[in-house]
């Protein structure tokens, strides 16, 4: 309690970032309306030096097996986590209710446990027969897997020093709280307490620790931005509910990268891992479809083959409808605004018109603008594009068509899948062997290969390599 003459204390409710007055804007996070009163200010002590438990250590004298990765069983967690999970290492795992946290870990905790290694599951937002429900379902029972229903972190504590688990696995931080603390679950200072004391058993037991973290409707960790700082490993898990795909992003790791992206189809047996999840982006055709074209995205270093459909028809309304899934909706309008200028093709300009993608895949990189351009020009002249072209490449809005990263990446997946024909834009590197590339400059060029917009030089023709 702040004695009587203390100023009030202030304290940022996204960053933990703490100050003497009150401010409208963090100074640190740049949050608005986050900073709250929360005491007195604490008084400023010294702390006398001690002596040390361990001395320091020439660095390379420091023994790092001790901290070497296990793989969790499960290939695609394990390439976002950088090969398993490490001794002691913390790790968030966020995303939207629904979208299936709390069954990939009870799959993680299962495949740990059938390797003799104690695992505590502790749930907050369930009873410990739902969980168990759950379990049946997928087949995640095993003896050395211990499951626990607490609020409170002192039996979460508890729970510790009666299992001694090699890997605990808490759905979910929010839902816990401290009897020594004030405040509500989720708060800043709870998650605060929460964290601090999680992450110090973990590092004093050598457990590894998941924690399940909630999200905003923003698509943001909700709670104080403090949980994300103080956490070893920070990952989104992200998908559509009505889609089978699910994906796995780093966002933070301090032991690996952190542009990795982990593929997963959510099915009624439970969660699995897609090696390779281009297929569920693709419509097998034995004929091209016209407003349909292919392309290749890059999910953190995976490139993933896409589909994208365009379709026009006659409007009925004075406003044309602009209906977009799966695509950004200002990028649309930008592919169509360049076709009508650049391209010469006014007919877009009265026609209701409607693009998605295949199979829940989100597009929003630059390098997508040359297939959904070439998919709108293909349904507005109702003439399909050649069997077996992926078009790869951004459009600006002089008509150009601009480099992108990774094109040999992309070129590569595209020929292991079949994918003989791609247009790319102009000295965009070194080139499969087993393909024809076409390089264009412009959008005019890139519409060569469609017989209704066909041009006199449709582009320059790659020799193969």
């Amino acid at each position: 309690m702040a004695r009587k003459g203390d100023r009030p204390a202030y304290r940022c409710t996204e960053c933990g970032w703490s100050t003497g007055k009150w401010l409208g804007r963090c100074p640190e996070c740049h949050a608005w309306g986050t900073v709250e009163e929360v005491g007195g200010t604490p008084a400023v002590r010294t702390v006398a030096a001690t002596r040390v438990a361990s001395p320091a250590l020439p660095i390379g004298q420091v023994d790092g097996g001790a901290v070497a990765a296990r793989s969790t069983g499960v290939p695609e967690l394990d390439r976002v986590l950088g090969g398993g999970l490490v001794p002691g290492a913390v790790v968030l795992l966020a995303g939207e209710p629904g979208v299936g946290k709390s069954t990939l870990l009870l799959d993680v905790a299962a495949k740990a446990a059938s390797e003799a290694r104690p695992t505590l599951y502790i749930t907050g937002e369930e009873s410990a027969g739902q969980v168990r429900m759950r379990a049946d379902r997928i087949g995640a029972i095993d003896d050395h897997l211990y499951l626990a229903a607490e609020t409170d972190l002192g039996a979460v504590l508890g729970q510790l020093d009666a299992v001694k688990p090699a890997l605990l696995v808490l759905d979910s931080v929010q839902t816990v709280a401290s009897g020594e603390v004030d405040g509500a679950p989720g708060g800043v200072a709870q998650v605060r307490e929460v964290a601090g004391a999680l992450i110090r058993a973990s590092k004093e037991r050598g457990m590894s620790t998941v924690l399940v973290g909630h999200v905003t409707k923003d698509g943001a960790i909700a709670g104080p931005r403090l949980l994300e700082h103080l956490v070893d490993v920070v990952l989104h898990f992200e998908g559509d509910r009505h889609a089978r795909l699910r994906l796995v992003r780093g966002v933070k790791n301090r032991y690996g990268a952190t542009d990795e992206v982990g593929c997963f189809e959510l099915h009624d047996e439970g969660i699995t891992s897609l090696a390779d999840p281009s297929g569920l982006f693709l419509t097998r055709r034995d004929e091209p479809v016209p407003g349909t074209c292919l392309t290749v995205t890059l999910e953190g270093r995976r490139p993933l083959v896409a589909e994208v459909q365009s379709l026009t028809v006659d409007s009925q309304i004075p406003s044309p409808r602009r209906t977009t899934s799966g695509l950004e909706n200002s990028r649309v309008s930008m592919m169509l605004a360049v076709l009508e200028q650049r391209g010469q093709i006014s007919a877009l300009g009265k026609n209701d018109i409607y693009t998605a993608t295949v199979g829940g895949v989100r597009l929003s990189e630059p390098a997508a603008d040359l297939a959904v351009a070439l998919a709108l020009a293909s349904a507005a002249s109702a003439t399909p594009l050649p069997k077996n072209l992926v078009a790869i490449g951004e459009v600006g809005l002089a008509g150009e068509v601009r480099r992108v990263t990774g094109v040999q990446r992309r070129l590569a997946e595209a020929s292991r899948l079949g994918f003989g024909h791609a247009l790319v834009p102009v000295d965009s590197g070194e080139v499969p062997g087993d393909m024809r590339v076409l390089e264009v400059a412009n959008i005019g060029e890139a519409l060569g290969v469609l017989p209704a917009y066909r041009a006199e030089s449709p582009g320059r023709q790659r020799a193969r390599r």
